[in-house]
Protein backbone atom coordinates (compact mmCIF):
# COMPACT_ATOMS: atom_id res chain seq x y z
CA UNK A 1 0.00 0.00 0.00
CA UNK A 2 1.11 2.79 -1.07
CA UNK A 3 -0.45 6.38 0.99
CA UNK A 4 0.38 10.13 -0.40
CA UNK A 5 -0.39 13.18 1.51
CA UNK A 6 0.86 17.20 1.41
CA UNK A 7 -0.91 18.08 -1.48
CA UNK A 8 -3.21 20.98 -1.32
CA UNK A 9 -3.44 24.82 -2.75
CA UNK A 10 -0.49 27.27 -3.15
CA UNK A 11 -0.06 30.51 -5.31
CA UNK A 12 2.57 30.28 -8.01
CA UNK A 13 6.09 30.42 -6.97
CA UNK A 14 4.93 28.73 -3.82
CA UNK A 15 6.15 25.40 -2.41
CA UNK A 16 4.93 22.49 -1.10
CA UNK A 17 6.15 18.85 0.21
CA UNK A 18 4.56 15.66 -0.61
CA UNK A 19 5.32 12.15 1.10
CA UNK A 20 4.72 8.58 0.12
CA UNK A 21 4.43 6.46 2.81
CA UNK A 22 4.74 2.68 1.67
CA UNK A 23 4.17 -0.87 3.99
CA UNK A 24 4.43 -4.38 3.39
CA UNK A 25 6.94 -4.12 0.57
CA UNK A 26 10.66 -3.97 0.53
CA UNK A 27 11.01 -0.39 0.36
CA UNK A 28 14.25 -0.23 0.57
CA UNK A 29 15.50 -2.35 -2.55
CA UNK A 30 12.95 -0.37 -4.70
CA UNK A 31 12.56 1.94 -6.96
CA UNK A 32 10.23 5.03 -6.23
CA UNK A 33 8.77 7.40 -8.20
CA UNK A 34 6.62 10.40 -8.79
CA UNK A 35 3.78 10.56 -11.28
CA UNK A 36 1.48 13.28 -12.43
CA UNK A 37 -2.02 13.51 -14.10
CA UNK A 38 -3.63 17.11 -14.89
CA UNK A 39 -7.55 16.73 -16.66
CA UNK A 40 -7.42 15.98 -20.32
CA UNK A 41 -3.20 14.52 -20.31
CA UNK A 42 -1.42 11.71 -20.03
CA UNK A 43 0.54 10.47 -16.92
CA UNK A 44 4.05 11.84 -16.85
CA UNK A 45 6.70 10.81 -15.21
CA UNK A 46 7.96 13.85 -12.92
CA UNK A 47 10.93 12.13 -10.67
CA UNK A 48 12.54 9.04 -9.38
CA UNK A 49 15.21 7.50 -6.99
CA UNK A 50 17.31 4.66 -7.23
CA UNK A 51 16.88 2.40 -3.95
CA UNK A 52 20.14 3.85 -2.29
CA UNK A 53 18.76 6.84 -2.94
CA UNK A 54 22.30 8.10 -4.65
CA UNK A 55 20.43 8.39 -8.13
CA UNK A 56 17.77 10.42 -9.38
CA UNK A 57 15.78 11.28 -12.44
CA UNK A 58 13.95 14.48 -13.30
CA UNK A 59 11.35 15.10 -16.34
CA UNK A 60 13.10 18.48 -18.29
CA UNK A 61 9.47 20.33 -16.85
CA UNK A 62 10.65 20.50 -13.35
CA UNK A 63 14.50 19.92 -12.88
CA UNK A 64 15.89 22.49 -10.77
CA UNK A 65 12.57 23.02 -9.30
CA UNK A 66 11.59 20.24 -7.62
CA UNK A 67 13.65 17.24 -5.56
CA UNK A 68 12.87 13.58 -4.79
CA UNK A 69 14.20 11.71 -1.68
CA UNK A 70 13.79 8.98 0.17
CA UNK A 71 13.91 7.78 3.82
CA UNK A 72 14.55 3.88 3.80
CA UNK A 73 14.29 3.93 7.36
CA UNK A 74 10.99 5.23 7.38
CA UNK A 75 9.53 3.87 4.20
CA UNK A 76 9.03 7.03 2.58
CA UNK A 77 9.69 8.77 0.21
CA UNK A 78 9.36 13.05 -0.99
CA UNK A 79 8.97 15.45 -3.41
CA UNK A 80 9.86 18.82 -2.49
CA UNK A 81 8.60 20.88 -4.78
CA UNK A 82 9.48 24.61 -4.92
CA UNK A 83 8.67 27.77 -7.33
CA UNK A 84 5.57 26.25 -8.89
CA UNK A 85 3.71 27.29 -11.26
CA UNK A 86 0.00 26.72 -12.60
CA UNK A 87 1.22 24.19 -15.12
CA UNK A 88 2.16 21.82 -11.85
CA UNK A 89 -1.45 21.81 -11.21
CA UNK A 90 -2.23 17.71 -11.57
CA UNK A 91 -3.10 14.74 -9.17
CA UNK A 92 0.52 13.32 -8.36
CA UNK A 93 1.01 9.87 -7.37
CA UNK A 94 3.39 7.84 -5.84
CA UNK A 95 4.93 4.77 -7.28
CA UNK A 96 6.97 1.99 -6.36
CA UNK A 97 9.41 -0.05 -8.69
CA UNK A 98 8.66 -3.57 -10.37
CA UNK A 99 12.53 -4.92 -11.00
CA UNK A 100 16.13 -3.69 -11.17
CA UNK A 101 15.77 -0.23 -13.36
CA UNK A 102 14.23 2.54 -12.58
CA UNK A 103 13.20 5.85 -14.60
CA UNK A 104 10.45 8.29 -14.71
CA UNK A 105 8.94 5.77 -17.55
CA UNK A 106 5.79 3.60 -16.05
CA UNK A 107 7.21 1.17 -17.49
CA UNK A 108 9.39 0.54 -14.57
CA UNK A 109 6.59 0.68 -11.64
CA UNK A 110 3.78 -2.20 -10.80
CA UNK A 111 2.81 -0.50 -7.88
CA UNK A 112 0.50 2.88 -7.36
CA UNK A 113 -0.66 5.29 -4.68
CA UNK A 114 -4.34 6.65 -4.83
CA UNK A 115 -2.92 10.37 -5.32
CA UNK A 116 -2.90 13.04 -3.76
CA UNK A 117 -4.28 16.83 -5.66
CA UNK A 118 -1.62 19.70 -6.11
CA UNK A 119 -3.36 23.10 -7.40
CA UNK A 120 -1.16 26.39 -8.19
CA UNK A 121 -3.06 29.56 -8.74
Amino acid sequence: QLVESGGGSVQSGGSLRLSCAASRWPFSRSCMGWFRQAPGKEREGVAAVYSSGSITHYADSVRGRFTISRDNAKNTVYLQMDSLKSEDTAMYYCALGSGRTCGTETRHFGYWGQGTQVTVS
